[in-house]
């Protein structure tokens, strides 16, 4: 009896676990999506109800250990948009900003006064006295208040019935009209009336609450933001809640007044009011003091300056959102009542444009499959397909309310336990590296092991794959507010540059192409997705600054190795031509000539708007580790031809270098730890960004090679990788870039949400279901893109090529552009019959399919035809 060989278990790989796991999350997605869209969320999509009633502290002071606690507010499902001078001006130009009430009131009249000029805003508060009338402007904006503790004033009805009939006020020579007015009092009822508080309070709000209520013809229903041309006619009075006091902190003589049993009917019976004649009643300004002693000042009354400004940022996200969201564009993180941007139609436009040119080319394809295989295979059809179906999530994600947002706030504690997890999986993912040689009989191929070569495809694979994961980590934590975190990110992106140099230096010095074909394939496939998003997500290509990073630096690699190439295999003068290089390009990027005439010609010609100071930052923050990723290069191939070569066995240093080639080893990986050691130290002297921004070019070189030294200075460290990390690595680019709308949110400024999982409890509990979920997604979507990449950058560059073993092997199929021409007559009318415009159609597409100059002209002249329609 034989017995068969039973196979080993063998554990899936990354692609086969993200190929199951990735449509069962992105189902499990689209439902919880749509049973919180349509379900949860059908009364309040644009959260401007839950920004004005309901939210909780991120830091709250049980739970934080910072000094300065109470400062991340955090709506549900929405951004907090923290204003500042600049956003309070442009929304309320010429326009007042009125509070009426008592001194709780007050406190939001001075933190809105702060917010324009804090040092004025100081000066005026030490000036004033307590119970009057106050006036503050600053440019063209005025914020006044009206002391009205009891909310009778005939001031108070003035100013509602001026804003409500669009009357102005006359300052002077200036007209200021109100644009915001608050009105917040009652705490004096509770204090001065023993008995009929609530009566007295009831009879004046009953006076004002037909003037308080949201008129049936505003632009803007109750919840819901103001959007179009009527923006301005939106109704912006809000109403603060009765002030709740600490009532252990109250004096004895407020304490025996101010009691729960007088205020607390007062709310009721504002609540109760509010809902049945439609007043906005901020009530988050309650929720922010509730059960938090730290919350109030001494007097028990009045609450801190963290509190009343985020108190006052809930009413200008009200008021504001919407507006600045239509006239400043991306970043889009003003997410609490707003609308996004719905009178850019030249994009939405676009995106269905993109959905029907894939419909279209699918179903063409289906139909005319047997003609078209030599035009456009499955391979390029799926390819085209998952492009639309990324951008389209993209622009649903982070372009429209139905995925909700939310602050990022660093926690130590999470960050250390996502970091633990990432390291847990590559070390349970390690394995072999092994050595693929040429297939064998029946396509089987011949693999055995051996000792990899310094920096191999495993190895810098799992380097860029490890690396995304902590930047990955980094944004999603909002760790960038720590220095020593935001350093090691620093030299992470220097490791990226330094392969680049590295790369591209070898692969130019030993194979010798620089052809168009091979230059535009490394740009078509580094940019095509960078150069998609800005036109479905209105940002700009700079926006996802690694890959023009990236392929700035090819070019420059590409200048210096193409530049008397017939010489480079003088180390000597390679070397020289790599330092000319770092000396010219470091002078034209820290002299403010050259990007300066090219922004500005074209922002002119191709009505594009790109930041010269930014990009200008991140060229210097890695000027030189290019250059030492190229030398790096030039001095392994030094080595590997004294070490291995024929060309040096003479040389008088090749016979100690091989005899003493492990005690190198050992010393370098000595000097490898020294060096990070040193990195570390010198890295801690810093007290903040600005400074070792300064220093990182000249330093970051260091800890790299240090890196590098050590990762290949042992046998078992050479040969062993994570393939997870290597996984990821493949697609580092496309996680790297569309990271920024379907993983993280509001244009990397706040974090996506499902809006389901822990919606009553603490917005930790909550985030771990939604990043898992989102994660599969994102790395789903991620690695389809990676593929898809490149298969339409192979097409662009050669689409008569056959890669496709399916394809290939297909006979009577067209490769050559004589076959395309025979197989584009066939298919149509007999030539002699044919009409002119088809005539030069023909011709027209067999130039386009057989010459690649024209491809890339025709791919930038649809790019500047859609710049030129952006609105």
């Amino acid at each position: 009896m034989v017995t068969l060989p039973t196979a080993m278990p063998t554990i899936p790989t990354a692609r086969q676990t993200i190929r199951v796991l990735g449509p069962v999350g992105t189902l499990l997605l689209l439902c919880t999506l749509l049973f919180r869209r349509y379900w949860l969320d059908t009364h309040d999509p644009f959260k401007c109800q839950a920004l004005l009633s309901r939210g909780h502290w991120l830091d709250p002071p049980a739970q934080t250990h910072s000094t300065l606690p109470l400062q991340h507010w955090q709506p549900p499902g929405c951004i907090l948009h923290e204003y500042a001078r600049k956003d309070v001006q442009t929304c309320l130009q010429g326009q007042r900003i009125v509070f009426i009430g008592d001194s709780t009131t007050r406190q939001l009249f001075w933190a809105t006064a702060k917010k324009l000029n804090a040092t004025a805003a100081d000066e005026g508060m030490r000036a004033a006295g307590k119970h009057e009338n106050l006036m503050f402007n600053e440019g063209d904006v005025a914020v006044d208040f009206i002391w009205d503790p009891f909310l009778n004033s005939s001031s108070l009805r003035h100013e509602l019935l001026s804003y409500l009939n669009g009357e102005t006020q006359e300052d002077m020579d200036n007209v200021w009209k109100a644009g915001l007015i608050t009105v917040g009092g009652g705490l004096w009822y509770a204090r001065h009336f023993e008995l009929d508080s609530l009566n007295h309070f009831q009879d004046s709000f009953d006076y004002l609450s037909p003037l308080l209520s949201v008129p049936q013809n505003s632009a803007q229903t109750l919840y819901c933001p103001p959007s179009g041309k009527r923006r301005d006619e939106a109704h912006h009075v809000y109403v603060a809640p009765v002030q709740i006091p600490f009532y252990g902190g109250l004096s004895p003589v407020r304490a025996a007044t101010m009691t729960p049993a007088k205020i607390r009917p007062l709310n009721e019976y504002l609540y109760n009011v509010s809902t049945s004649k439609g007043i906005k009643v901020a009530w988050s300004h309650s929720l922010m003091t509730s059960e938090r002693e730290q919350a109030y000042e001494e007097s028990g009354i009045h609450v801190i300056d963290n509190v009343s400004t985020r108190r006052v940022d809930v009413l200008l996200n009200m008021r504001c959102n919407a507006h600045l969201t239509l006239s400043q564009g991306y970043p889009f993180d003003k997410t609490c009542c707003s609308a996004y941007e719905r009178e850019n139609v030249v994009r939405e436009r676009l995106t269905l444009a993109l959905i029907a040119i894939a419909s279209i080319i699918v179903g063409f394809w289906v139909h005319n499959q047997r003609r078209m295989h030599g035009v456009l295979s499955n391979e390029m059809v799926q390819a085209v397909g998952t492009v639309v179906l990324v951008l389209t999530y993209c622009f649903l994600a982070d372009r429209t309310q139905l995925f909700n947002k939310s602050q990022k706030h660093f926690s130590t504690h999470e960050f250390v336990v996502l970091c633990g997890i990432v390291l847990s999986l590559g070390i349970f993912s390690l394995r072999r590296s092994v050595a693929r040689t040429a297939r064998g009989r029946y396509g089987i191929p011949k693999e055995q092991v051996a000792d990899q070569p310094f920096l191999s495809r495993d190895q810098t694979d799992e380097w860029k794959g490890w690396m995304q994961f902590a930047i990955l980590i980094y944004h999603y934590t909002g760790a960038s507010s720590v220095l020593g975190i935001y350093q090691l990110i620093r030299i992470l992106v220097a490791s990226y540059l330094f392969m680049t140099g590295f790369g591209h230096t070898l692969f130019f010095y030993q194979k010798q192409d620089y052809s168009l074909k091979r230059s535009a394939a490394v740009l078509i496939r580094l940019n095509l997705l960078s150069c998609l998003l800005p036109y479905v997500m209105a940002t700009d290509y700079l926006f996802y600054y690694f890959a023009p990073l990236v392929s700035f630096w090819y070019v420059v690699v590409y200048l210096t190795m193409c530049i008397s190439q017939s010489r480079n295999f003088t180390t000597t003068f390679l070397l020289a031509k790599i330092g000319a290089s770092a000396v010219i390009v470091t002078g034209l990027v820290r002299v403010p000539t050259l990007f300066e005439g090219i922004f500005f010609l074209l922002q002119h010609t191709c009505q594009i708007h790109w930041n010269v100071k930014e990009w200008r930052f991140r060229l210097q923050l890695d000027n030189y580790i290019v250059y030492v990723g190229m030398m790096a290069a030039v001095l392994y191939l030094r080595l590997t031809d004294i070490l291995h070569g024929q060309r040096f066995l003479a040389h008088e240093g090749a016979g100690y270098l091989r005899h003493h080639w492990s005690k190198i080893r050992i010393l370098s990986a000595v000097f490898g730890l020294s060096i990070l050691s040193g990195s570390w130290l010198f890295a801690s002297t810093f007290t903040d960004k600005f400074g070792y921004n300064h220093w990182v070019p000249y330093v970051s070189p260091f800890p790299v090679i240090a890196f590098i030294i050590l990762r290949n200075s042992n046998r078992y460290f050479r040969n062993y990788y994570s393939f997870i990390f290597a996984w990821l690595g493949r697609c580092s680019l496309e996680t790297f870039t569309l990271q920024f709308h379907i993983w993280l949110a509001a244009d990397t400024k706040g974090l996506l949400s499902l809006g389901v999982f822990g919606r009553k409890k603490t917005h930790i509990e909550g985030r771990h279901e939604d990043l898992v979920v989102l994660s599969i997604v994102f790395l789903w979507l991620s690695w389809l893109m990676a593929d898809a990449t490149v298969t339409i950058t192979n097409w662009i560059v050669d689409p008569n090529e056959r890669r496709s073993p399916g394809i290939t092997d297909t006979p009577g199929l067209p490769t050559k552009r004589h076959e395309l021409e025979a197989t584009i007559n066939i298919t149509g009318r007999p030539s002699s019959r044919a009409s002119i415009m088809r005539r030069w159609g023909q011709r027209l597409c067999v130039s386009w399919m057989g010459r690649l100059e024209l491809r890339i002209f025709s791919i930038l002249l649809v790019m500047w035809l859609l710049n030129m329609a952006r609105i």
